[in-house]
């Protein structure tokens, strides 16, 4: 039996086990044993796993992950996510559908600030969906832009994903850092340019708002100079060569700790709520850590890996038909798997492929942090898509009068955007490029 007949068994064992709701780090914890066990063997498994969570836990850079996480909790209990809203809606609020894109532009905000869509998806929602909904926003537009808003959580930096995705392939995490952000902030402008279509067809779904005053504007912008401050030295000093992400995560962290102390957050329970979802959040990503390194040993064994990349080689496909038939794929698993769980499940396969073509003439470097950014940007649309859609899950548990049919219904337009800078950025890399030449 060949390397790939052998991991497409295996692949299918992960999505029974899966189907019957395993989390996915231990879905993949369990194919990926019996899988190696199949190739090797019992004492080859059983001492892989003697050094197996070590290995993995014991990298320096995987410390940026809960520090990271830590600062979002901070953020969420300093009441930034609520500043962000206000400045956002005194600028732009009395717009046509101007109060939902103050949330898409909030979610961008948090999300310099978090690294994670769902705590921003989260955060934003508690914010921004009573006002909403107390402005006579369509319950379908209020939910599906703040479900499409939190995606940004993880496409403006710093990202989790991105993180995973540097160790993975052994790249720059300040570079890829950079390269997201034109992308991130063409994402927002995307979003608000939906809302706005959406406001302007039907103006029954997004009613205008009361103009604030200058005075107002100005007030409400200044309290934002925690996130802008906070963002400019994490972001700042890796890219300046200040800080490694670790030690700028690590600054952030303080410094996201001393506005919710500030504000009265941490009072009475607010430091440990801050600990222990850090610690829920950090135990799942490295559960499903561990699982994809037992996974991704076993396709190694088979040379799965290898075999595919010198099948598609032999194809002799054009390389852009290689790389939207990958997104195809990334589209379909973000139906059934989060984010962070397709990038550890499918890097190691996908990732040579991707560097045996040519695309563009572009470098090695410059190949790797542009195929970085592109696979972040399309299983960030797993996060809205059904049945997994977990932003999506997230805001109709907020908005219990609105179906999760009809919040999936809002998000057609949203993802008519996102599958639109998807194919501009195949097309010009240099969108995320541009960054790291200045």
């Amino acid at each position: 039996m060949s390397g790939i007949e052998q991991g497409l068994l295996i692949g299918g064992l992960m999505l029974a086990l899966l189907a019957f709701r395993v989390h996915i780090g231990g879905a993949m914890l369990i194919a990926g044993s019996i899988g190696y066990y199949w190739v090797a063997g019992a004492d080859p498994l059983l001492n892989y796993f003697k050094h197996a969570a070590y290995a993995r836990y014991s990298i320096y850079d995987l410390s940026v992950v809960p520090l990271f996480l830590l600062m979002g909790q901070f953020a969420t209990h300093g009441g930034l996510s609520k500043a962000l809203f206000q400045a956002g809606n005194a600028m732009i609020g009395h717009w046509r559908g101007g109060m939902a894109m103050a949330g898409v532009t909030a979610c961008a905000g948090f999300g310099a600030i978090c690294g994670s869509s769902l705590a921003t998806a989260a955060t934003m929602g508690q914010v921004a969906l009573p006002e909403l909904r107390r402005h006579n926003y369509s319950p379908r537009l209020a939910t599906a832009a703040l479900a499409a808003g939190g995606t940004l959580g993880i496409l403006i930096p710093p990202s989790v994903p991105l993180v995973i995705y540097a160790i993975l392939t052994e790249q720059n995490i300040a570079k890829l850092f950079v390269a997201a952000f034109i992308p991130g902030i063409i994402a927002a402008i995307g979003y608000m340019v939906v809302i706005s279509i959406i406001a302007h067809r039907d103006p029954e779904h997004a009613p205008p708002c009361e103009k604030a005053s200058w005075a107002d504007r100005l007030a409400a912008i200044m309290e934002t100079w925690p996130v802008m401050l906070i963002f400019a030295v994490v972001i700042g000093g890796i890219y300046g060569g200040f800080f490694t992400p670790t030690e700028a995560a690590s600054v952030g962290v303080v410094a996201t700790a001393f506005v919710a102390w500030k504000s009265g957050g941490l009072k009475g329970h607010g430091f440990l709520e801050c600990v222990y979802g850090t610690a829920q959040s950090t135990g799942m990503i490295f559960l499903i850590l561990l699982g994809a390194d037992v996974l991704n040993v076993f396709l190694a064994l088979t040379q799965m890996p290898t075999e595919l990349a010198n099948w598609v080689s032999g194809l002799g496909l054009p390389p852009l038909a290689i790389l939207f038939t990958i997104i195809l794929i990334y589209l379909f698993l973000g139906c059934i798997m989060d984010s962070l769980s397709m990038l550890l499940l499918t890097i190691p396969i996908f990732f040579p492929v991707i560097m045996g073509a040519d695309f563009w003439g572009l470098g090695e470097d410059d190949k790797a942090i542009w195929f970085g950014i592109l696979a972040l940007m399309v299983v960030e649309i797993g996060l809205i898509t059904p049945p997994v859609g977990m932003n999506v899950y997230i805001i109709s548990s907020m908005a219990k009068d609105v179906s999760m049919k009809e919040t999936f219904k809002g998000i057609v337009p949203f993802l008519a955007s996102d599958l639109f800078r998807i194919v501009l950025l195949v097309f010009f890399p240099s969108i995320a490029l541009v960054a790291l030449k200045l």
